[in-house]
């Protein structure tokens, strides 16, 4: 459960949001209500992506990731532009921990400008605002 300061922290920064698993789940949640989790789901296989040790898991968590989100008609596929996709594609034989660097960067971008605003406007970040504003009030006046 996550306090009204910390609900109300999420809207400093993606970053923030991101770093936060009730945040995280928020998120993920709003997303899903778009039809674009693909892109939360992308940076964070990414980001699980990139603490991969042994070669032998790089090259098939990358496979994974390929067929999950870049490759065309991918059952999750991200909206990232054409030389991107290209450029992953040309090296997905022999990847490296940053083979998909680009790629999320591009989709880190896309939510911190669009659907990162559009999820502090929602009604589903205010109810979870006001839910935990109310908790707080009655924290503090228990007579109430």
């Amino acid at each position: 459960r996550s306090s009204a300061g910390e609900t109300m922290a999420w809207s400093e920064s993606v970053d923030t949001l991101l770093a936060n698993k009730d945040g995280l789940a928020a998120f993920r949640t709003f997303l899903k209500s778009e039809f674009s989790e693909e892109n939360v789901e992308f940076w964070l296989a990414c980001e699980d992506f990139k603490k991969t040790k042994s070669s032998a898991k790089i090259t098939s968590k990358a496979q994974k990731i390929y067929s999950d989100f870049i490759q065309a008609d991918a059952p999750k596929e991200i909206n990232i532009d054409f030389h991107t996709k290209t450029h992953i594609s040309q090296n997905i034989s022999e990847p490296t921990l940053s083979c998909f660097d680009e790629a999320q960067r591009l989709i880190y971008s896309l939510m911190a400008k669009d659907s990162f605003p559009r999820f502090l406007r929602s009604e589903a970040y205010k109810e979870l605002v006001k839910k935990q504003e109310n908790r707080n009030q009655k924290r503090w006046l228990p007579f109430l």
